[in-house]
Parts: C-alpha cells; structure tokens; sequence
C-alpha cells in the first residue's frame, strides 16, 4: 500500500457508526457535507453554525457509514445523531478501532489531507509507529490544518477556520447550520483567518495575543517546537493585517512562515 519512504503515526479517534435504509439520506440532512461519494470531511453543526464535531464520513457499504472525529467528540455525535433522528431507519452506534496515518501513501485507506503531504488513514493496522504524536502536530501546524479545541471552538465559524473550502458542499440540500454558512460566503467575508507563523523564544501558551503596533490583531491557538529549534504556531489573525506582516507576541516576533521551505 505505502511507498518504502511512507511514514505511520498512531491518530487517536473515536468512531460512530450510522447503518441502515436511511444512513445516506440521514445524513444528507445532518452533515455539512456531500455524504454520496466514497468518503468526505464534513461538519456536524448547531442551526448557528458553531461546530460541534468536525467529521470524516466513509462509507463502507451501501447503507454502512462509519464517522470518524476526535477521541472526546465520540459520545457528543453519537447522541447529537440519535437526538434528531426521529423515524430515520438507520442505527447509531460506537465502535472500537485504532486508526494509523500512513504518510506518502495515496492509496489503501481513507485520504486525509491533515499533514500537508498525500496520506490515508487505515483502521487496524499493526505496523509500528515510525514519527511520535509530537512530529505529526508539528505537520499539522505547518499544513494550517484547525483541530478540535484549539483552531475550532464555539468561537469560531467554519470559514474562519478554513473548513468551508474542505468541509462543505454548497450544492447539496438543507442541513442544520447551512444559512449562516451561505450567508456568510455568498454576501460577506470572514473577519480573520489562519495563518502558519515561526515564532522566536518559547511556544506560547494557548490564547497567547498577537499585536500589531501595539494593537491587539489575533491569538495563537497552537504552538509546537520544530527538529531544530524553531518554533511553528497557527494563530486567527485579523483579515485587514497584511500578508507579510511581522507581529509581537509579548517581546517576541512572529513572522509568516514561507511554506515552501518550511516543512520538515
């Protein structure tokens, strides 16, 4: 399946099941997400458009979708789905399984585009892990990819977060949160978006601002220390900062980072 320079990282998740007659449609109704293709990244939504779970939906079999997400959002879906299924044939339940990044892989699995390189994710592998949780964050920072409880909270709106290009269908039907996402890409603009930054000293706590002669223009939001001894942050910044601007966090700079050349 993996190239013989594939990497495996171990990629903690939590999995729900929807099966049955109506799983598509089901879905199809709750999820940001065009759901009938092979697989998608989607969104479960409040009607406000406050993320409650960002998604993998893969679909296993023609009435067999399996729902992945973060180790503590597992419970959260599984009872946001039963909660409004009503008389939707299908059933909700948990599974068990270990999920593994293969990194240079671009078949086998389920595409994930995470890590800022072609990868799938398997379920059940028994390889060892060659790169630590540490090293697949650091890929994450520098992909701009938002995770669950640092670049998505109830803060944010899935354009702000860059989940609008990767997570939404603005064809398909109704689904609880689709006005103010419409609203919003159709008539308006987001005020602040993600940005990747090298930063000198410490990484920075969560939350930590971001200035801009002296004036608040955004907050870090993850931070992790690079092979070599930079540091790499995601951080919301304002839209009107330019591009290329270096801001201050505490007597610090933060400057964007050239992607280019900046990946491990």
């Amino acid at each position: 399946m993996a190239s013989v320079t594939a990497q495996v990282a171990l990629r903690p998740r939590a999995y729900v099941a929807v099966r049955g007659p109506d799983a598509e449609d089901y879905l199809q109704r709750m999820v940001s997400n065009d759901v009938s293709g092979d697989w998608c990244e989607a969104l479960l939504l409040t009607p406000k458009a406050r993320v409650i779970a960002p998604l993998t939906v893969w679909r296993r079999g023609p009435e067999d979708f399996l729902l992945l997400t973060e180790p503590e959002l597992g419970e959260t879906v599984r009872a946001q789905l039963l909660r409004t299924r009503f008389r939707a044939r299908c059933e909700i339940e948990p599974e068990q399984h270990v999920s593994t990044i293969v990194l240079g892989a671009e078949e086998g699995g389920i595409p994930n585009r995470d890590y800022g390189v072609p990868a799938v994710e398997v379920l059940d592998d028994l390889r060892e892990p060659t790169i630590g949780p540490d090293e697949l964050e650091t890929l994450r920072i520098l992909a701009g990819t938002p995770r669950f409880g640092h670049e998505i909270d109830e803060r944010v709106l899935p354009a702000e977060a860059g989940l609008t290009e990767r997570a939404v269908s603005f064809t398909k039907g109704c689904y609880p949160g689709q006005e103010p996402v419409a609203r919003l890409h159709y008539r308006g603009h987001a005020n602040r978006g993600l940005r990747v930054l090298e930063l000198d000293g410490d990484p920075p706590e969560y939350d930590t601002e971001l200035e801009l002669d002296g004036k608040a223009v955004g907050r870090i939001t993850s931070a992790a220390r690079r092979p070599g001894g930079t540091v790499v942050a995601l951080a919301y910044v304002r839209a009107e900062v330019p591009a290329d601007a270096e801001l201050a966090v505490g007597r610090f700079r933060a400057r964007p980072l050239d992607l280019a050349a900046g990946r491990p």
